[in-house]
């Protein structure tokens, strides 16, 4: 072990994949994809399936595909590498890798400003 830190950093993968195989047969392939990314060692957070939907344009000669999203943690090395392999599977269309930006928390509130008093205005007397 060199001492490296690995940080697992939050991604959301969409997969549009061919529409044309059975739902039983899109839920094996999402599972085939999340255990290939728990190979590469992310974890998978979960597969959401939003099911087929119409393509704003031909993909393959396909006008639907079976929308997917993948939730993830893991390193930017593994994702390249999952993408590689989305690239050659035959069955996924299209696919966008995004990392999610993390809100950190703040350690200590902003001061607050104290709030200025009005502006008096001194009235003189004349006299």
């Amino acid at each position: 072990m060199s001492g490296e830190v690995s940080v697992l950093r939050p991604y959301e993968i969409l997969v549009i994949v061919d529409p044309r195989p059975a739902d039983e047969e899109v839920a094996a392939l999402l599972a085939q994809l999340g255990e290939q990314l728990k190979g590469l060692g992310a974890e998978v957070t979960s597969v959401d399936n939003w099911g087929k939907r119409r393509l704003a344009y031909d993909m393959r000669k396909q006008r639907e595909g079976t929308y997917a999203v993948l939730a993830v943690s893991a390193e930017p090395a593994m994702i390249k590498e999952f993408e590689r392999q989305l690239r050659l599977n035959e069955g996924v269309l299209r696919f966008l890798s995004t990392r999610v930006p993390v809100r950190r928390k703040s350690r200590s509130p902003k001061p607050q400003q104290p709030e200025r008093p009005e502006r008096q205005e001194a009235l003189e007397e004349v006299g």
